[in-house]
């Protein structure tokens, strides 16, 4: 088994431990300081300041209570305003509208309410540093610990997502706690560690749905339990046999699920409606019929808990409206569009997005590991495997899921896998002792390698600061290339209008236009207010009024650019040409044509304005896909934050992209694919 010995005090080493943990929270709040409001914040925070303030929980109960409960806990504290209630957006639970109320219509402070939120998210990173620290020197001592905790601690993912006031890295953590909780609750019938596995079971069930994995994780765990011949001890009886364990194990689990549906009915204030009856009447943004139309067993066991109000409205909506949303949802990939994903999506982004000092750290665990213990007698194997039992599991049972869901929209998804790594690679710790205590020469130069190993980790998340999002390794390219890979939370979640601000400061030409389409939840105005707006996403419902496309700066979002959540994604087809080329013969009366204040058109001879409307809207979304089909080709001028791409066009270049026939794309695109070659 490997030493727990070290030749460094104890106290030491877990001091290095907690500022490794600290500095992580305070690198990744620093790193978002200065970045805009990502696309799901504005709904984490909106949603979790109306589950804190008001006790109703109809905005945002699909994506975890309790994280959004903690983010949204300072401005709930502070004060805010809060935008009226007497709205359809109110009374129809949108949380987008309402959230682009909230944080810029109603007076806040939407950069304060933004650094809070993501502050109290950095503690999750900071707490599941050193959980990974713990765990570590469990298996591999205090030194091997230490090495998990830095490459956790330095590693881009991590300090991402422990700056976005997002699920994610409270999943992470509670998804490792709540696994490490159970598996010892097993081996040890002390009553309080049996109420710890009970309480976090409860809060990772209400950090995100992720937490029905722990179901089949609790199965598989309790199945080595049983099968484990050492006596079970549990409420002062001591169970021998393998159906004497099943039995007592499974009353103990039981009773812990009843423990954690308790907290869920705290947690929506044991309130079964989600709305409150204090507040104006409201309906959900989709109907309950909708959100089941997935059917299926799982769709008929809520139904049922619903009818007889087994958990709360808003936990059960949460979760039919994950499992609905699964079934099919846009995706990017290396270039290419699917609504059902791609088997080797997560594979993939693992190793697009992956430290490759993390990958080497790996690699040599495990052939260490191999070769260290390829003499031990098969009785030390299996004592071995089965202490790290609960991590294989963990991982395994993941990514299965994550092989085979539909949902491949992001590598974040993939997030709770990674502490497994990190646990792994302390391997490399333990190695470097027993090394130092076989050969001095040979620990030495084993403690260098090691040391640059982590160096190197630590150059990485130096090089990238701060646009840990945008991470890319170098064996894809590294972050400049990374939007030919992959797009939205992997890339570009809308974080960069700050970065493009200041490259506009620093490059815009006098008089030069801007144009901009931006994919995120903040308001382009207050950082770009002269910037003429293109297609947008998430839209809020902000009237566009008609522009021509002229020479100047075109700015993108890396998402908006793929087209991934828009309805021409794929190739320019010959019926999109087709219907473009139709409506663009009716330019010159869009040119002529009359806005009102709030930019809707002026209704024209023959045509209503709601007419009017839809071609408009029609020919702009045509125009800007035929666009971006020819940018795509086209190397950028600029990359502001590496999500946002710019590009100086010319009249020639406009001419050729959205005022030729299709041969003159045609060939506009091979001369753009013919300069982009190295």
């Amino acid at each position: 088994m490997p030493s727990t010995r070290s030749p460094l005090p104890f106290s030491g080493l877990t001091w290095l431990a907690l500022l490794l943990a600290l500095g992580h929270a305070v690198l990744a709040s620093l790193a978002m300081r200065e970045k805009s409001t990502t696309a799901d914040e504005l709904a984490h925070v909106t949603g979790g300041y109306t589950f804190d303030h008001w006790n109703d929980y109809r905005l945002h109960p699909e994506n975890g209570n309790l994280p959004q409960r903690w983010q949204a806990l300072p401005t709930a504290l502070r004060g805010a305003a809060f935008p009226p209630m007497d709205t359809l957006a109110w009374r129809k639970s949108e949380v987008w509208l309402t959230g682009h109320a909230f944080f810029y219509e109603s007076g806040n402070d939407p950069a304060w309410m933004l650094f809070a939120a993501r502050a109290m998210n950095s503690l999750w990173g900071a707490a599941l540093v050193l959980l990974v620290y713990f765990w570590s020197r469990g298996l591999w001592g205090e030194a091997g610990a230490l090495v998990s905790a830095a490459f956790a601690a330095l590693c881009p993912t991590m300090l991402a997502h422990s700056g976005l006031a997002t699920s994610d890295m409270c999943m992470a953590f509670f998804l490792l706690a709540a696994t490490g909780a159970y598996w010892r609750h097993l081996h040890d019938a002390r009553k309080r560690v049996w109420w710890l596995s009970a309480g976090l079971l409860g809060l990772a069930a209400v950090a995100k749905y992720t937490a029905v994995l722990l179901l089949p994780l609790a199965i598989i765990m309790a199945a080595l339990r049983i099968f484990n011949p050492a006596p079970l001890d549990f409420c002062r009886f001591t169970f021998r046999t393998r159906l004497g364990r099943l039995g007592a194990i499974a009353a103990s689990t039981a009773a812990q699920g009843l423990v954690a549906g308790v907290m869920i009915w705290a947690f929506f204030g044991f309130r079964y409606s989600v709305f409150n009856p204090a507040l104006p009447a409201g309906e959900f943004n989709l109907p309950w019929d909708f959100i089941l139309s997935f059917g299926g067993l799982k769709a008929q066991c809520i139904q049922f808990a619903r009818s007889v109000h087994l958990l709360p409205e808003g936990w059960l909506y949460g979760l039919a409206f994950v499992f609905k949303h699964a079934e099919a949802r846009a995706a990017f990939l290396d270039g290419e569009y699917s609504i059902f994903g791609w088997m080797d999506f997560f594979p993939k982004t693992f190793l697009y997005k992956t430290p490759p000092a993390l990958l080497v750290a790996l690699a040599a665990s495990l052939g260490l590991l191999a070769w260290r213990f390829r003499a031990l007698a098969p009785v030390r194997w299996g004592g071995y495997f089965y202490r790290v039992a609960p991590l294989i599991a963990l991982f395994a049972v993941y990514w299965y899921i994550s092989l085979i869901s539909h949902l491949n929209i992001g590598h974040r998804h993939i997030l709770p896998t990674y502490p497994v790594l990190y646990i792994l690679a302390g391997a490399l710790g333990w190695a470097m002792l027993r090394a130092w205590h076989e050969s001095r020469q040979t620990g030495a130069a084993f403690a260098v390698a090691l040391a640059g190993l982590v160096g190197w980790q630590a150059v990485t998340a130096a090089q990238i600061y701060p646009h840990y999002l945008a991470y890319f390794s170098p064996l894809v390219g590294g972050p400049a290339h990374g939007y030919q890979h992959l797009v939205d939370s992997s890339l570009d979640w809308g974080q960069d209008l700050p970065a493009l601000q200041h490259w506009l400061h620093d490059n815009r030409r006098p008089g030069e236009r801007v144009y901009l389409s931006y994919f995120g939840t903040d308001e382009p105005a207050r950082y770009v207010p002269d910037a003429v707006l293109m297609p947008r996403l998430p839209t809020f419902d902000v009237p566009r009024p008609w522009h021509a496309c002229e020479p100047g700066l075109y700015a993108l979002s890396a998402t908006m650019l793929s087209h991934v959540y828009q309805p021409q994604r794929g190739p320019w087809t010959l019926e999109n040409e087709r219907l473009y080329q139709l409506l663009r013969q009716n330019d010159a009366n869009f040119r002529r044509r009359q806005f009102d204040a709030a930019g809707r058109p002026v209704a024209a001879e023959g045509f209503t304005s709601d007419e009017w409307t839809k071609a408009w809207k029609q020919f702009e979304q045509l125009r800007f896909a035929r666009l971006c089909h020819y940018l795509r080709a086209r190397r950028p001028d600029a990359e502001p934050g590496y999500s946002i791409l710019v590009y100086r066009l010319d009249q020639a270049e406009l001419d050729a992209a959205l005022n030729g026939d299709l041969r003159q794309l045609a060939a506009a695109i091979e001369r753009a694919h013919t300069a982009a070659r190295p």
